[in-house]
């Protein structure tokens, strides 16, 4: 089914241009479970934040699972869940909706399981609870967008 994967190819070309226009953040604002871990520790305000909740909010919207779900105790949370996945049980942990759209007719190897397998390691090192660790906005972008390339590529190849 091409469903999946034009669907995450517009996903990947919308977030790329929300991304490069994020230039500063102004304030913390945020939920339990988005917000960077040094805000609650007084830590400054950065775009480095900002890269931690956009990998939070990936995550979730791959997995399915929101960082408060009661899933997450102790030392688990939807990092290290997604973490411990990588890479060959990302399939264990898509979103069941996501399957029901035909991506679990995907067979290893093929573009769309590395792509779902790209995503979610973009997601984990979004976030790391170290801001050093952080990608920034403009390298998150840029794997973006060769994640949409290569599912460019497949599909055109697919298609001749």
């Amino acid at each position: 089914m091409e469903l999946p994967l034009m669907s995450l190819i517009l996903f990947l070309s919308l977030t790329i241009h929300v991304l490069l226009a994020l230039q500063l953040s102004t304030g913390v604002k945020g939920t339990i479970g988005y917000t960077a871990p040094e805000y609650g520790m007084g830590g400054q305000v950065s775009t480095r934040g900002d890269v931690y909740s956009y990998g939070i909010l990936l995550l979730e919207m791959f997995t399915g699972r929101r960082p408060t779900d009661e899933l997450f105790k102790d030392d688990l949370n939807l990092h290290n869940f997604a973490k411990m996945a990588l890479p060959g049980r990302v399939m264990e942990i898509v979103d069941p909706s996501l399957q029901s759209e035909g991506i679990e007719e995907v067979t290893s190897g093929s573009a769309e399981t590395e792509c779902l397998i790209s995503i979610t390691q973009l997601g984990v090192a979004c976030s790391v609870e170290s801001p050093r660790d952080r990608m920034s906005m403009k390298e998150v972008a840029s794997e973006l967008s060769s994640i949409r390339e290569k599912l460019l590529r497949s599909e055109t190849s697919v298609h001749m």
